[in-house]
């Protein structure tokens, strides 16, 4: 799970070092070191032996590395993230954030484990071995996440217990069946007791709750929140005493509205996270950097924003000696050209130089990789399949919030032709459709979508959350067809359709998550499907993962699953033609 980490902290050997009694390993020269405790910026060498840092202060070291002025900060850590939403393994996810600064990620293996439970679970822990990033885990709390989906397998307490106890599980991650933990669901309570037995952290992940319901969320130790889209809510789950990780990824962008909860006061209870951020992000506008630097840019104290990205998300998970350039503290090191602009010119991990100037120093061997089994397994599809009977003058629609993960629930007309409820692009009322792909079993649903804004054609994705189950919407039945079934043709993975053909398709193997192709062909092939999206119509930054998020149903407040159209709020499944009374 992590580099090699010494059995035994080299206790005398550190006071010599730290005391000036014995040389250095390794010393960065003419540092401006930014204190994460005080708030200051100290100038001064930082002497780094083995795997640790000894001491501030002028030191000598049998190597050098002259920083020239330049900036000395912790490592970045992500609070909060799906490594499988990159779409690339473990190996190629450090590649893309070890030289933007990340020393540390949280992880949740939430997406592999509604795929392939402990199988995925254990998959990704081997995956992650060996390389220059720490990755620490949380396990998934919510697999199935509701009962208003089929995903591929449900996990109760005793198949996540045994792993608890791991040095790199951290705790339990999102609990996200909030309505089960405020009315005492026993299998969502079993899986808290087991974590907070062992003395393990429990995530939230809860949209909108308030009041009492809130505070019974609290009560249940549930101490963080990735999940806040207003400011109000931040500092009203933050005055409860949870933790709030502000989010900024590829779908859900967050840091602007919420970066206000962020002060003296209340820092060390803030964390930076990208949740869901793709290959082609993470290449191209950077990992945690990227939100340090717009933070700065925004007005926030760079050293606070610093502070949030490290030791605050590392204090929240009990993460000892991690998160800050200080004696004893582990040697993960990011050099930043100045507090302004934000960009990283160095990486140490363990005192260990490991990217310099955007890139990794050195590579690290191909990985063995476990055997999964096949995972995309659909019923055999007709086109009449697709066609939706009208049953009404009008519909329930789900409504896409650009960069919020959060819908509305509108009431259109409906568009028909005969007896059929049809796609209207002039409206931009697109037809969504869920199909079970786990176990081959007929369960497939319809709805309509506005605002992904398609003239042509279709898309189709294997992920989507929270039980991947295939999501398509298109113009016309037949390209919705051709775009699902070239996704049980490539066992997972993104396609877009015009006329009966294929414009560009990306295979995603692994679970139907995750490429087996190194980092820049993943995110070369995104490029292209981006392109073909817009050849299509739309005009979305990111369409695929917004498409992928119309099926999570823990999320408000109009979603669509394989067995229909839930409404979130009321945690039920409704008809598309029962619309709600004005």
């Amino acid at each position: 799970m992590f580099l090699s980490r010494p059995a035994e902290y080299p206790l005398d050997e550190m006071i010599d070092v730290a005391a000036g009694r014995t040389r250095a390993d390794l010393v960065l020269k003419n540092a401006s070191v930014v204190n994460v405790f005080s708030g200051e910026i100290e100038e001064g060498d930082v002497a780094i032996h083995g795997n640790y840092i000894a001491g501030i202060g002028e030191y000598v070291g049998s190597n050098i590395i002259d920083v020239e002025g330049k900036c000395v900060v912790p490592s970045f850590i992500d609070g909060h993230v799906h490594v499988e939403s990159s779409m690339v393994m473990p190996i190629q996810y450090a590649r893309a954030v070890v030289p933007h600064g990340t020393g540390s990620v949280i992880a949740d293996p939430h997406e592999i484990a509604n795929v392939l439970g402990m199988e995925g679970i254990m998959y990704m822990s081997k995956s992650m071995r060996g390389g220059p990033l720490d990755f620490y885990i949380m396990l998934p709390s919510c697999v199935p996440s509701t009962d208003l989906e089929t995903n591929g397998v449900a996990l109760d307490f005793l198949d996540i217990q045994p792993l608890m106890t791991e040095e790199y599980v951290l705790g339990l991650a999102e609990a996200m069946n909030y309505q089960g933990v405020v009315f005492r669901e026993p299998e969502i309570l079993e899986k808290i007791r087991v974590a907070l037995s062992m003395g393990k952290r429990v995530d939230g992940h809860a949209p909108g709750i308030d009041g009492h319901e809130l505070n019974a969320y609290c009560a249940a130790r549930i101490t963080s929140e990735h999940e806040c889209t207003e400011l109000e809510e931040a500092e009203r789950k933050l005055a409860r005493g949870m933790h709030i990780h502000i989010r900024e990824g590829s779908t859900a962008k967050n840091l602007q509205d919420l970066i206000g909860v962020i002060r003296p006061e209340t820092a060390d209870f803030c964390s930076l996270c990208t949740d869901d951020r793709n290959t082609l992000d993470l290449l191209e506008k950077g990992h945690i950097d990227s939100m340090v630097r717009t933070a700065i840019q925004s007005g926030l104290d760079p050293i606070l924003a610093i502070k949030v990205a490290t030791l605050s998300t590392a204090r929240h998970y009990g993460l000892q000696y991690v998160g800050a350039v200080a004696p004893g503290y582990h040697a993960d090191i990011t050099v930043l050209d100045n507090l302004e602009d934000v960009n990283v010119e160095m990486v140490l991990k363990q005192g260990t130089l490991v990217a310099k100037g955007g890139q990794m120093v050195q590579e690290f061997g191909v990985q063995e990789q476990p055997r999964l089994r096949r995972s995309v397994n659909i019923h055999y599809l007709e086109p009449d399949d697709f066609q939706v009977r009208a049953r009404g003058d009008l519909m329930n629609v789900i409504g896409m919030i650009p960069n919020q993960l959060v819908t509305e629930h509108l009431v259109e007309e409906t568009p028909v032709d005969g007896e059929l409820a049809i796609p209207d692009v002039d409206r931009d009322l697109l037809k969504v459709a869920v199909i079970e792909r786990h176990n081959a079993t007929p369960p497939h649903s319809f709805g309509f979508v506005r605002g992904m804004g398609l003239k042509e054609g279709a898309m189709a994705s294997s992920i989507a959350h929270d039980s991947h189950n295939i999501v398509a919407v298109g113009t016309n039945d037949h390209d919705l067809m051709e775009a699902a079934i070239q996704l049980a043709r490539m066992q997972g993975g993104i396609s877009v359709i015009r006329g009966g053909e294929v414009l560009e398709a990306l295979p995603l193997p692994i679970a139907g998550l995750m490429s087996d192709r190194p980092i820049e062909e993943v995110s070369e092939k995104l490029k292209d499907l981006r392109e073909a999206a817009d050849t299509l119509g739309s005009d979305l930054e990111e369409p695929f993962m917004a498409m992928a998020f119309l099926s999570l149903p823990v999320i408000p407040h109009l979603k669509i699953t394989d067995m229909g159209l839930v409404d979130v709020n009321r945690f039920r499944l409704i008809d598309l033609f029962d619309v709600p009374s004005p």
